[in-house]
Order: C-alpha cells, then structure tokens, then sequence
C-alpha cells in the first residue's frame, strides 16, 4: 500500500464530452475522495459561436469560440469536483466529412504517436488507476473520439502503469429509452429512415455484454448542472431540455466495457474500481 490516491483518469475529446458519458462518475468519485483526472484533447474550436453562429458562417471565429469553451469547462469541472484538468489543445477537428478534418493541426491529422506520448506523460504523472475513454468507434464515429481512443490505447500499451481501462457505452436498453422521450419532446420529429434507424441501432451494446454498471443517480443533479455550464452549445444538448427529473431517470446509470483488468475482479461489476479497494 502507498498514500498515493486512488486516480480516476477521463480522456475525452471536447469541453463537454466529460459530462455527457462521464459526468456521474467523476462526481461519484471525487465524493468518496478518489482523485479525478480529465483530459480534454481537443480547444472545441468547431462548437457554436454566439448566438449559435456555426462554424464556416459568418461571425464565427474558432479561437474566441475555444476560450468560451474553455472558461465553460473550467466551470464543469468546478460542479464535478474534478481534481485536476488537463488540456491537449488540439485543434477541434470537426464532425466526419468535414473540410476541417483534413486541417493541418487538427487532431485528426496529428500523428498517433504525437498525441500518445504526451498523453503517456500525464499518465506517468498522475499514475491513473482507471482509465476511461470511447471504444474504436469513437462510440457514434466522430473522428476527434475516435482519435482520443487511439491515442489512449497507444498510451496506456507505452506505460503499462493502468490497471483497468474502460469503455464508455451505452446499453441498447438506454438507447431505446432515449429514443421514446426524444420523440416524447418533439412530437414533430419525423421516425429516421431504416438506413439512418440501423446505424442508431448499432451504436451502444446489447445490455449483456456491458460488464460495469455504476449507479451514479445520486449525482445526476451535478451532471445536469456540468452540461449546462456548456451554455454556448446549448442547442446542441438535448438532454438539457429534459428536466433534472427526468435527466435523472434516463442519465442515472453509468454504464462501460472493462478491456483491461489486472485485479482480477468480476463482471458484471457496479464500481470503476472494484478490485483495488
């Protein structure tokens, strides 16, 4: 045993990535006194200006946009309890197929090894004892995820330090839900064509093949309140529009693959860090 803290490390891609898909176990933790470490990759730079001005219009000038994507991560961070933030600060790539994606500097373009040494860095730093981030697919296929993946596998291999990795997820059970109130909000939104109804049903697992459940309903109201702190992307958050209450009910439940394990510990499991306390 040593008196270095349990760690928590996040890799994720945008300011705000960290309260969607992680939001309830970064406060969990930091409540039960685990230090809790993020890593945002990218500024944020292709989010909505003010106003909602979008990137390619007029008005919108990608490093103001970072520093207000900036500023509203460090409040996030400060509703989640998060005890240390780290910024990459590559350039925001931008959704697939973008013109932003080929960008010199963007973090699409900027070498595996590049960013996975740096990321190595921090990690032989604060020596997580979890590490989470999205699956290969970057869990919808956006390339500043699916990169932030590649740069953490890459990273996690070049310290072997880790001794659980996971995935973020969501169970296709949640999907379904999430789909019903999404349609419960907006009465008008048109079904998805099959080709666009098929590809929503292959984001997330079957639920029996997610090994780690964390119940963090208890912290549901600090998620709410990490994603609204994200305001100037607002209009892209639904589940703002929902209400703490029913944020709560679809948002309560944390859910990840395990990919490496050295505890032991087994699955299904409801605790990040089953194993190692």
């Amino acid at each position: 045993m040593t008196d270095r803290p349990l760690t928590l490390m996040a890799v994720h891609a945008h300011p705000d990535d960290e309260a969607t898909s992680t939001g309830g176990v970064l406060a969990r933790y930091a409540a039960e006194g685990i230090r809790t470490v993020l890593v945002t990759c990218t500024d944020g730079g292709c989010g909505d200006g003010p106003g909602g001005v979008k990137p390619g219009e007029p008005g919108h000038d990608p490093a103001a946009v970072a520093l207000m994507r900036r500023q509203e991560l460090e409040a996030s961070c400060e509703v989640l309890k998060i005890s240390d933030l780290e910024m990459l600060d590559y350039a925001d790539s931008g959704m697939i197929g973008w013109a932003s994606n080929d960008a010199p500097g963007s973090f699409w373009q900027t070498p595996v090894e590049e960013g996975a040494a740096r990321l190595a860095e921090l990690m032989r730093h604060y020596r997580p004892d979890v590490v989470v981030t999205y699956d290969e697919n970057g869990f919808y296929g956006h390339p500043d995820h699916i990169q932030a993946h590649r740069i953490t596998m890459a990273a996690v291999e070049m310290t072997e330090l880790t001794p659980k990795v996971y995935w973020t997820t969501m169970p296709h059970s949640a999907m379904q839900r999430f789909g019903e109130i999404m349609r419960e909000f907006n009465e008008d939104m048109p079904e998805p064509d099959p080709a666009e109804a098929a590809a929503l049903a292959e984001i997330g697992l079957p639920d029996d093949e997610i090994t780690t459940w964390v119940d963090t309903l208890a912290f549901s109201g600090q998620k709410f309140d990490a994603l609204a702190a994200h305001a100037s992307q607002g209009e892209n958050i639904f589940f703002l529009k929902m209400g703490k209450e029913k944020f709560g009910e679809l948002m309560g439940m944390e859910t990840f693959v395990r990919v490496q394990d050295a505890t032991g510990a087994a699955v299904p499991e409801n605790d990040l860090f089953a194993g190692l306390r």
